[in-house]
């Protein structure tokens, strides 16, 4: 019996260490198109680039948000869905974004619940 506890308990250990961390939280930056911004860098960013960014997102490449400090958040939930049809206003824009963020594998996701241009 003891045994069979002590094999219960690593397992849970274990499946929780595997499990994706969730939280509620806002998210300030530009929404960026992935693709671009990981062949390009910085230069897929801003104004010069909101054209080739609106016809990524158009096409339904994945979009994220790109914080001041470097770290990118991929947008998951209903603003990416049907090829980005609710994200497509804030693409190249710097927005405030409420949601709740994933962390898993060394990536960060944000399901988008509001948003806004930021001012």
């Amino acid at each position: 019996m003891r045994k069979m506890f002590s094999t219960l308990a690593a397992a849970a250990f274990v499946a929780a260490l595997a499990a994706p961390a969730f939280a509620a939280t806002t998210v300030k930056g530009e929404v960026i198109d992935t693709a671009c911004y990981g062949r390009m860098g910085a230069k897929a960013t801003g104004s010069g680039h909101a054209a080739c960014a609106l016809k990524c997102a158009k096409n339904g490449n994945t979009m994220a948000i790109l914080t001041k400090d470097g770290k990118v958040y991929d947008i998951t939930g209903e603003y990416a869905a049907n090829k980005n049809a609710k994200l497509l206003e804030y693409v190249a824009k710097d927005v405030t974004a409420e949601g709740t963020v994933m962390e898993m594998n060394g990536k960060s996701s944000i399901k988008i619940e509001k948003i806004s241009v930021e001012k």
